[in-house]
């Protein structure tokens, strides 16, 4: 059955739900006040949290409702920092009630089967129908396990944790570090673009890189790649070479690119063995972070296309594939905008601006956005990379020109060390502006 059959209409139920007669006679429903307009999104991470917050800010008139499987939230971001014990679940750790309580919006907590885009209703496994006038997804990205061969979802939940998925996977990465023995080798295999958070993979093997300098100083830290470059890789380096010994015999990280063999393409989870393009290499933690494409709930709603991501407007991130929906985040195809937080940010707040100019009557705004991304190659050694996006007359989000940047490889010893402040405090201000 392909995805798209799985769309609620009269005609159709949604096959998951099949079993339970008079489903669209019966169900209770959520209803807002009819005389308002209702918009609902689905997804509560930093995309869909943002949303419901601005929606409800820059449109006192509308009815924000947030539908999300669970009550709390693991931010990615951060939890790098949790892995090696720099902070604890604490820091990474977010609830809905603030904007719930503060902002007026409606959540609604279980897990969502389909729509009915005759009615407009989102159908929740519990029988629930939440109507809507207007619909937003958020929802993330799905791991492709098979991507790499051998690779599963129950290999993930017990020896190769890809850590991708913060929560329960962050604690499992956390407890085989420590497990390590001395002089071990931990091994973390990059994924392929795109993907989300992409200096994600680099910073990881970087704060592991320290932890090991502490904890395990005879260990090392290998990171295969089917990738000949990556985001910030300048500064990555050079804070590889100051820190860690990189490209020395004494180096605790090294980076295998494809070009050198670092292209993985199976692993054996009963020996911790990686098959990768240059030979076969045993890790005592081995971290897998497989292919990547759209939630799979963007899947189940036909909002997909044949590559597993998304294509929307990318002047008001309305979806090419369903009326009155957009979709935003790392599910959606927004040309030169990474797969990241701070960029799901950026569209949320647009989207908001587009839906009351619409309500309003008014001209649609002119789309920029921005994106900043803080990594940390060590406790107190970081790096950035930021950008500023305009769309350009073919309706593609592209780099405006001579915005941004990488930080700068040089001599200044207080760059990084400033850098990892701003780092801290970004996170600090920006999980702020998401869920309170």
């Amino acid at each position: 059955m392909s995805p798209n059959s799985l769309i609620l209409s009269r005609r159709r139920l949604l096959a998951g739900a099949a079993a339970t007669t008079g489903l669209a006679l019966a169900a209770p429903v959520v209803r807002a006040q009819p005389a308002r307009h209702r918009v609902v999104i689905l997804g509560g991470g930093i995309g869909g949290t943002t949303a419901a917050k601005y929606i409800a800010l820059t449109n006192p008139g509308v009815s924000v409702t947030l539908i999300d499987r669970d009550r709390t939230y693991y931010t990615c971001p951060r939890s790098n920092d949790v892995i090696v014990g720099v902070h604890d679940m604490r820091t990474i750790t977010f609830t809905h009630d603030a904007v719930m309580s503060r902002y007026g919006v409606t959540g609604v907590f279980g897990e969502i089967v389909g729509v009915d885009r005759d009615r407009r209703q989102v159908a929740m496994a519990d029988g629930t129908r939440v109507p809507y006038d207007r619909l937003i997804v958020s929802p993330g990205v799905d791991l492709v396990y098979d991507s790499v061969w051998g690779y599963s979802e129950e290999v993930a939940d017990t020896v190769m944790p890809h850590g991708w998925h913060a929560g329960r996977q962050t604690e499992l990465l956390r407890d085989q570090l420590k497990a390590v023995p001395q002089g071990g080798r931990v091994i973390i295999v990059a994924p392929p673009n795109p993907y989300r958070c992409p200096p994600g993979p680099y910073e990881r093997a970087s704060m592991m890189a320290e932890w090991m300098q502490h904890h395990n100083p005879t260990g090392k830290v290998l990171i295969l790649d089917p990738k000949n470059a990556f985001t910030k890789d300048g500064p990555f380096k050079a804070g590889w070479e100051r820190l860690y010994g990189f490209g020395t015999d004494k180096a605790v990280l090294e980076w295998i690119p494809a070009a050198e063999g670092g292209l993985v393409s199976a692993v054996e989870p009963g020996t911790m063995t990686v098959e990768a393009a240059g030979g076969r290499i045993r890790g005592d933690l081995v971290n897998v972070i497989p292919a990547m494409r759209a939630g799979r709930l963007a899947g189940t709603l036909g909002l997909t296309n044949g590559d597993g991501w998304c294509p929307v407007d990318q002047s008001t991130f309305r979806s090419d594939l369903a009326e009155d929906t957009h979709v935003i985040g790392d599910a959606c195809i927004a040309g030169a905008m990474p797969k990241s937080g701070y960029a799901a940010n950026s569209q949320a707040k647009l989207v908001a601006h587009v839906i009351r100019a619409e309500l309003a009557g008014e001209p649609l705004p002119v789309p920029t956005f921005a994106n900043a991304c803080y990594s940390l190659v060590g406790e107190s050694y970081g790096v950035s990379i930021a950008s500023i996006y305009e769309v350009d007359p073919a309706g593609e989000i592209v780099n405006v020109a001579g915005s941004g940047g990488v930080s700068p490889v040089d001599d200044a010893p207080n760059r990084p060390v400033l850098e990892a402040v701003y780092q801290k405090n970004w996170h600090r201000t920006f999980a702020a502006d998401v869920f309170s």
